[in-house]
């Protein structure tokens, strides 16, 4: 099992990113697949969840802001972050819900 995440940067508040999530070593069509961030000092914390159907759900954080989607052909996961906040600013990754395996993650950082 094995994620890549990529899309990260430097944005200004009120900006946007869009995250991508390559998983392979599993059946991608058929998982639940989440996004999670970490902050600096701070725990792991659930940001976003896309079912195999595509439907999606939100931590209240990120509600109205971040969108999820996913290709099942590619085995890709997507998190499109828009109106972004400095308490944004974290280490983004993706998983298999469930998986015990963690990619590296992608750096965000918003800031003026």
């Amino acid at each position: 099992v094995h994620f890549v995440e990529s899309g990260g940067g430097l944005v200004q508040p009120g900006g946007s990113l869009r995250l991508s999530c390559a998983g392979s070593g599993f059946s991608f069509s058929d998982a639940i697949m989440t996004w999670h961030r970490q902050a600096p000092g701070k725990a792991r914390e659930w940001v976003a969840t896309v079912a195999p159907g595509g439907a999606t759900f939100y931590a209240d954080s990120v509600l109205g802001r971040f969108t999820g989607s996913r290709d099942n052909d590619q085995n890709m996961v997507y998190l499109q972050m828009n109106s972004l906040k400095p308490e944004d600013t974290a280490v983004y990754y993706c998983q298999e819900c469930g998986s015990p395996t963690w990619g590296q993650g992608t750096q965000v950082t918003v800031s003026s």
